[in-house]
């Protein structure tokens, strides 16, 4: 693969776009301009820069991102900004999608990837990923909601009753839940139907991966070991 091509792949624009980049100079390998649009060699796990910033050569790409409230998981946001908005644009151009979406109000754990399969095997009902999340509740959590949590609730429009994996009570008003399913705001309904409110929700773990100490608002690429953790069960 040329210059130009691995550019291309790695969201830097149109073909010719990178070979402009390329031909102005902005592009650096081993720390020198490389003007030769032609120049061919294995990218894998090279590092470049182009503009000063410096970026690896990846063929595919996995991220996680810790969603702040008051963003859509579409590229076409109705009310509120993007979630792609928090991404380097050469991120954006390869095409990378979610995992799921989580509301504008929810905040929390979102994987993103270019990699359709692997995308697919985490949203797929099938393969029974789990999804843990934080809900903080307008009433006091009984023993009796809890309870219809883990043994199961009717939700509307659904034939029978969906229970969580697992459901703890972390404070009078606050709740950790475990689902499968991924059901159209499931963890609301859920809480809903057995007879409470959810007023803030955060992911905190997708299978074996959570979140852990990524600030508010930032990204960072995954490791081998996570992609693979992520579509895992604890």
């Amino acid at each position: 693969m040329n210059l130009e091509r691995m550019l291309h792949s790695q969201g830097f624009g149109s073909r010719k776009q990178c070979r402009a980049l390329i031909e102005a100079g902005r592009v650096m390998l081993d720390g020198e301009p490389c003007l030769d649009w032609r120049y061919e060699q294995d990218w894998q796990d090279t590092c470049f820069h182009v503009d000063e910033a410096e970026w690896r050569y990846r063929a595919q790409v996995y991220l996680m991102l810790h969603k702040p409230a008051g963003y859509e998981c579409s590229q076409q946001p109705q009310h509120h900004a993007s979630v792609f908005a928090l991404l380097p644009e050469p991120l954006r151009l390869r095409g990378v999608q979610p995992a799921g979406r989580l509301d504008q109000d929810t905040t929390g754990l979102l994987l993103l990837s270019d990699d359709g399969p692997w995308l697919h095997a985490l949203m797929h009902p099938r393969r029974h990923v789990p999804k843990r999340y934080l809900a903080q509740l307008k009433h006091p959590l009984d023993d009796e909601q809890l309870h219809s949590l883990q043994s199961g609730v009717l939700l509307h429009g659904e034939s029978v009753p969906l229970a969580a994996q697992d459901a703890q009570r972390v404070s009078e008003r606050s709740l950790s839940l475990t689902i499968e399913q991924g059901k159209y705001h499931q963890v609301k309904r859920m809480v809903a139907a057995a007879g409470n409110r959810v007023e803030g929700l955060h992911r905190a773990q997708i299978g074996c991966l959570a979140l852990g100490e990524l600030p508010l608002g930032a990204w960072r690429y995954l490791s081998a070991e996570e992609v693979l953790m992520a579509t895992l069960t604890p």
